[in-house]
């Protein structure tokens, strides 16, 4: 199963069955143990085709039964109680969830990096044992054959669509740990992380970190991911999506923040990506006015905007570029210090890029959404850009998900497009030659930016396209505008013969 329409309908059909046994669970709770079981499913299946491995080379000295066998190979080590096949012969069983919440405790107890990670509330008496041992024997059924590798990619795809779906469901808290896949996309087509350090700020489920380890090995790369994630439900989701994808990450977790409590308070990373909280209001920014960070102005305790985008550009290393999600008002906002920021992080020739999305991309938000950019050095070998931003306005892309009146989806070619304009602006080869288009993108100097007072709205800047007149249209409006002419004769004509009237009768 290969193909990549292939495993996401396959996922379509396991989630609609996984959904039709959810009953009266709302879908913010059963999102856990569905999860959890995919994840369940997916380490027993690689530690099952790793054992058959390692008795094929018994006689070369390798043991089954070895932990570090397992752990060498980036490979879970799932004690007996946890293996799927005690599972599934469990799935009739009454108890089947404190079965299930002991293997889960189990794995924990044998594996370091899962301590506090899984869910194990399946002994819940909110979830019926029927229906539970129900989606045992769903994914029982999942096949996906091949190698690891192949096992792991599909099964990741299968965790990703199901967080998607999860989040869809959920509306706008969904939001809260899920970042749609096309603005991942976007973000690291454009960053094109290679080589270094990359750093996810408030990490979600870690869909930036997946996709930029994709990207690497497209690209022979090699990385090192660290983020940070503040709810720690959503960091567990995390630390499963990454660990099905076999992605070794040091993503931290603690209630107070990347702001209060920066568990990477040194790194410099030569890329960040970022979906924070849209215009957080509740950041303890009160606590922070003495903050370091803050190099560029005071961000208002009413709004986290400006506070996550100096955080990003502190932790950048002195080659490192960043992009993250923003709301539409950062763009032009005048109020509390945020208009002075804007200017002084301009000013400082940061921003690299700005790109206008198109509206009803996010399950939480139907208004459209900019991507910032910041470059620390946009001198390179390929072009000198300093003191130039490029603008991309691309809220004309994308075409509405079958089916919805909600959400909308950007092509895979509308991506490449947005990603190649800003590599060939940059320079770089095989992007082709840049050119500004009006309406969609425009290379603009620090001094126009500055005749604007600063503000960075994309529209501002690129334009708009002037449409063709059809001559179908010209027809039209000829006939039309020839039409009014008539009426305003015509109308001056009566005005006159009234006042004639009125001048008869004495009223004039």
């Amino acid at each position: 199963m290969k193909d990549s329409h292939a495993v996401i309908s396959y996922a379509e059909k396991l989630f609609k069955a996984a959904d039709t046994l959810r009953k009266n669970i709302d879908a913010a709770e059963y999102k856990h143990p569905i999860l959890g079981l995919i994840f369940l499913k997916y380490i027993s299946d690689v530690f099952e085709e790793r054992k058959q491995e390692l008795i094929q080379l018994k006689d070369e000295g390798a043991d089954p039964e070895e932990k570090s066998e397992y752990w060498s190979a980036n490979v879970f080590w799932v004690p007996k109680d946890a293996r799927w096949s005690k599972i599934k012969d469990a799935a009739k069983n009454p108890n089947i969830g404190t079965i299930i919440d002991d293997a889960m405790y189990a794995l924990e107890e044998e594996n370091d990096s899962l301590k506090g990670v899984l869910p194990k509330d399946y002994g819940s008496p909110k979830l019926d044992k029927s229906n539970l041992g129900k989606l045992v024997d769903l994914f029982s059924n999942i096949s996906v054959g091949g190698t690891q590798h192949e096992t792991r990619d599909i099964l990741g795809r299968i965790y990703e669509y199901f967080l998607g779906q999860f989040a869809s469901n959920e509306g706008k808290k969904g939001g809260q740990f899920y970042t749609p896949s096309v603005i991942v996309n976007i973000l690291v087509q454009m960053i094109s992380p290679k080589k270094g350090r990359v750093y996810e700020p408030c990490s979600g489920s870690g869909g930036m970190i997946v996709q930029s380890e994709q990207f690497m090995k497209e690209n022979n790369g090699e990385l090192s991911f660290y983020g940070q994630e503040s709810n720690q439900t959503t960091w567990r989701l995390c630390k499963m999506n990454l660990a099905i994808r076999g992605i070794d990450a040091d993503v931290k977790w603690n209630n107070e923040g990347s702001f209060v409590r920066d568990e990477h308070r040194e790194l410099k990373a030569d890329y960040i990506l970022a979906n924070p909280p849209f215009n957080d209001g509740d950041w303890s920014g009160e606590q922070l006015t003495e903050d370091p960070r803050w190099k560029y102005g005071i961000p208002p305790t009413s709004n986290a905007n400006f506070a996550w985008m100096q955080h990003i550009i502190h932790h950048l290393s002195s080659k490192g570029i960043g992009g993250c999600v923003m709301s539409n008002g950062a763009l032009n906002s005048d109020k509390n210090n945020e208009d002075v920021i804007r200017k002084e992080i301009t000013k400082a020739d940061l921003v690299d890029c700005i790109v206008l999305l198109p509206s009803k991309l996010f399950y939480s938000v139907s208004l459209s959404a900019t991507l910032w950019f910041f470059a620390k050095n946009k001198k390179t070998k390929h072009r000198d850009r300093r003191n130039h931003t490029l603008f991309i306005d691309a809220r004309k892309m994308g075409q509405m998900l079958p089916g919805s009146k909600t959400h909308r989806i950007i092509t895979p070619d509308e991506i490449k497009h947005i990603a190649k304009t800003y590599h060939a602006w940059k320079g770089e080869p095989d992007a082709g030659i840049y050119k500004d288009k009006i309406g969609f993108c425009k290379d603009v100097a620090l001094k126009e930016i500055e005749s604007e007072n600063y503000i960075l709205d994309s529209s501002v800047y690129v334009g708009y396209e002037e449409k063709k007149s059809s001559a179908s249209y010209q027809k039209t409006m000829k006939e039309l505008s020839k039409q009014y002419s008539d009426c305003i004769s015509k109308s001056n004509s009566i005005d006159k013969e009234n006042r004639t009237n009125l001048k008869e009768l004495g009223f004039i």
